[in-house]
């Protein structure tokens, strides 16, 4: 019998919920309460629906995809969840009818700390995508204790790092599962012994640590699926040791404990030290080997033919780090159900897919080899195997042996997992039109050669109705007044939206509420930090992870240009601006904190100078997360996309942008250049290199002396840069332009320079005129639904994974 969800339904489950969990009333439970027993409540309308779809799964016999990712940036989840679900005007009512919001109740709930940047979003984003599409589907990752870090930045402008304590409050959406508990094991050694002609392998000596799954439901849009995420806690296997404790030996005691749960302590460990490594691989492979371990045996429950597996598994490989499941899933095919090497590479490369998020050589994850060989013994014995049979089938085809070592898995003392995956898998993807071609075309090239047919590409998108329609109600409602609808489940239907381009009164509307959402993103930023912008200027926002290629230095140079001008003429015409900016560095990439601490440095400089101040104004956002953007995305009028050409594989965030109204200032690089393409090369400014101008002149040499020397203006920023800011000279930042070894300037700011001043002043020109900013921010929304993820998750079921909706 069907369950109607209804006003007195949830608030019965609330009461009930109340009573469990904290013995009190809804008359008299405070606020936080309140928020745990409803999160409560709609986890369990979630996990009824989950096990209504797995019941039609499995009478379907229907193929499923395991997505594999390190990091998954949820944000929060109570808002999205009744969204979702239908459920939000039913809930609301119920809480107003407590004397509560919505958003009083949302401010209890921290951002989940299972990601960092916009590898993690998209893996949230696609779970989102696949439930909305009713596919069969589930997620693996950490059950990080502290996420990546709480970023502070001190009063010198210095990130420093702090525990992101997220689980006290964040728990309630996590559902323990004891009945799926896996041992997942680590050093020892292995011996081989040959029995009848057969290789058999005894591994002895291990260490075991307990995976422990937590599921987060993530509900479908107007959908009867329901997706889980499966988080892995690691803990200790062993009994606790009374005797040491008892004779005081309390270190003794603790430590098998401690090692067992540094695993899943923190996302991303540094790895500068042979312990931070340890520690990282430790990560990856508890997260694959117990992922494996689970889909394995789900599927052997529901089969009990392991030879079937391709049928009904896809398993898909995010990035590098989940890429020790192929060695893993191998592991248990040769070892637990005795299959044959052959056999067992046959199933893993029919079922195992590859998306690549990166060129940058240092992102392509390389390991010693002998921490493998140390750590996992027998994931080694099963690399060298995979190696061994790669190099002499790549002979067969004609490759050199030259060119071998650049492809093999094992070269140089080191293993490279980006090479495993490509041979491994059997369709290997880019995340953009661009970067799709650029990898066929570079790093794996020495493949396509060989077998172009794996290669293909699915441009990413982005939970559409999670950044428009629940994080920009006003523009949501102006969409459904005009266009209805159906552009919900159907974003490519937004393109209806552009017959209102010459209309006044939605032009109007829109200028309207841009206004409104910036409003109240000058509130939520004085309360969260105490900051204050005016909403009367207009706000150019770059937010995304601080790293180098991304360019935020770009950015601030030209800030530091546009301070220039006005220290030398106060009175020029200048349109008020406030430049945002929000991203953390990782702990140990000091380059990427000298430039958080150069914006942190300009924007006190400015502080001080009012008459500056009320035309250029310069914020750092701390802690930049999901809810901050949220919040953001909706106000941003200009949407910073300055990575050079060719490094930035697709980015999401300039895609959030798009469908808020947001015009892009941005290089022809990632998902940038279809984005250029979709609006006819109008309503964006495009500047900069082209990835093949970038590409020749690295090859013939770039030499940053050459645009200092012969561009005044480059010359005026590196001696403002000289002088410095708050009392803090950044001297260091021109030497880094100028003199760093082995590459001054590598990421070419000053060759982008001139033409990034150009384009920021033709889009200054555009909006001095509202009326044609305003067209053009309505054709920005209206051209932006071919970025949903919906339409990628179809690609890569139809192209990839071969799975069908349900």
């Amino acid at each position: 019998m069907e369950v109607v969800y209804d006003s007195a339904k949830i608030r019965e489950m609330l009461e009930e919920n109340l009573t469990k969990m904290f013995e009190t009333s809804i008359s008299e439970a405070k606020s936080e309460q309140i928020y745990k027993a409803l999160a409560a409540s709609i986890n369990e309308i979630m996990r009824r629906k989950r096990r209504e779809f797995n019941t039609r799964v499995k009478t379907k016999k229907a193929k499923r995809v395991y997505y594999l990712s390190m990091e998954f940036l949820m944000g929060k989840s109570l808002r999205n969840n009744i969204s979702n679900l239908g459920l939000f005007d039913t809930v609301e009512k119920v809480v107003e009818d407590i004397g509560f919001t919505i958003e009083d109740l949302c401010d209890h709930e921290p951002d989940a700390g299972l990601g960092n940047g916009g590898l993690g979003r998209l893996g949230a984003c696609f779970l989102d995508a696949l439930s909305s599409q009713q596919y069969p589907a589930t997620g693996f990752s950490l059950r990080y204790e502290y996420g990546f870090f709480k970023q502070k930045i001190d009063h010198n402008g210095w990130q420093t790092e702090a525990p992101d304590v997220w689980l006290p409050e964040g728990d309630v959406w996590l559902t323990i599962r004891t009945d799926k508990v896996f041992n997942v094991k680590f050093d020892g050694e292995v011996v081989e012994r040959n029995i009848n002609g057969k290789t058999y392998y005894d591994y002895k000596n291990y260490n075991e640590v307990e995976a422990i799954p937590y599921d987060m439901m993530v509900p479908g849009a107007e959908s009867d699926a329901v997706s889980a995420l499966r988080l892995w806690r690691s803990r200790n296997v062993h009994t606790f040791d009374i005797n040491s404790f008892s004779q005081g030996d309390y270190i003794k005691a603790m430590r098998e404990y401690n090692d067992a749960e540094l695993i899943t302590k923190v996302l991303y460990p540094a790895n500068e030290h042979y312990e931070g490594k340890v520690l990282r691989l430790k990560q990856q492979y508890f997260l694959v080997s117990a992922s494996i371990q689970s889909i394995i045996t789900d599927h052997f429950k529901n089969y009990g033919d392991i030879r079937s597996l391709p049928k009904h598994v896809a398993i898909h490989i995010n990035d590098t780090h989940p890429a020790l499941c192929i060695p893993e899933l191998m592991r248990i095919l040769i070892d637990n159900f005795q299959l044959s090497w052959d056999e067992s590479w046959e199933i893993v490369t029919k079922t195992v897919a590859y998306t690549n998020h990166t060129i940058m050589a240092e992102a392509l994850e390389k390991w010693e080899e002998f921490i493998i060989r140390e750590k996992l013994p027998r994931i080694y014995v099963i690399l060298k195997q995979i190696d061994r049979k790669f190099r002499d089938e790549a002979r067969c085809l004609g490759v050199k042996n030259g060119d071998l070592d650049h492809l093999a898995v094992f070269s140089h003392d080191k293993v490279h997992m980006a090479n495993l995956c490509v041979i491994a898998s059997h369709k290997v993807n880019g995340v953009s039109a661009l970067h799709s071609n650029i990898i066929k075309d570079s790093i794996f090239n020495g493949y396509y050669k060989v077998t172009p047919e794996k290669f293909t590409n699915v441009t990413n998108g982005i939970a559409y109705r999670r950044w428009l329609c629940q994080s920009n109600p006003l523009l949501n409602q102006l969409l459904e007044e005009k266009i209805g609808h159906s552009f919900y489940k159907d974003a490519v239907k937004l393109e209806d939206f552009s017959k209102f381009v010459d209309d006044e009164e939605v032009l109007n509307r829109l200028e309207e509420i841009k206004y409104k959402n910036k409003c109240d993103f000058a509130k939520y930023l004085y309360k969260k930090e105490g900051i204050v912008i005016d909403p009367k200027t207009r706000f150019d926002v770059q937010v995304k992870r601080l790293h180098e290629y991304k360019r935020q230095l770009l950015n601030v140079l030209k800030i530091v240009f546009l301070l220039t001008q006005l220290e030398e003429n106060y009175n020029a015409d200048f349109t008020p601006q406030t430049f945002i900016f929000g991203a953390k560095a990782a702990p140990s990439y000091l380059a990427a904190k000298q430039v958080i601490q150069l914006i942190y440095c300009l924007s006190k400089e400015i502080e001080k100078r009012p008459e500056i101040r009320e035309k250029l104004n310069v914020v750092f956002t701390e802690n930049y997360c999901v809810t901050t953007a949220e919040k953001l995305m909706p106000a941003s009028e200009v949407s910073e996309q300055i990575s050079l050409a060719g490094k930035e594989a697709s980015g999401t965030g300039n895609m959030k942008f798009m469908i808020n109204g947001a015009l892009t200032l941005g290089t022809l690089d990632g998902a940038n250049v279809e984005m250029c393409e979709n609006l006819n090369g109008e309503n964006i400014f495009i500047f900069g290199l082209k990835s093949e101008d970038v590409k020749k002149i690295y090859e013939k040499g770039y030499n940053p002396y050459d645009y200092f020397n012969n561009n005044e203006n480059i010359r005026k920023v590196l001696n403002r840069l000289n002088q410095g800011f708050n009392g803090q000279s950044f001297a260091h930042i021109t030497d880094y332009l100028l003199n760093h070894y082995p590459q001054a300037d590598p990421y070419m700011c000053l060759a982008d320079f001139d033409s990034y001043l150009e384009a920021h002043y033709k889009m200054d020109e555009l909006y001095k005129d509202k009326i044609k900013w305003n067209k053009a921010s309505l054709m920005n929304i209206s051209r932006a639904g071919i970025f949903s993820a919906d339409r990628s998750i179809d690609e890569y079921a139809e192209n990839i994974w071969n799975i069908k909706r349900i």
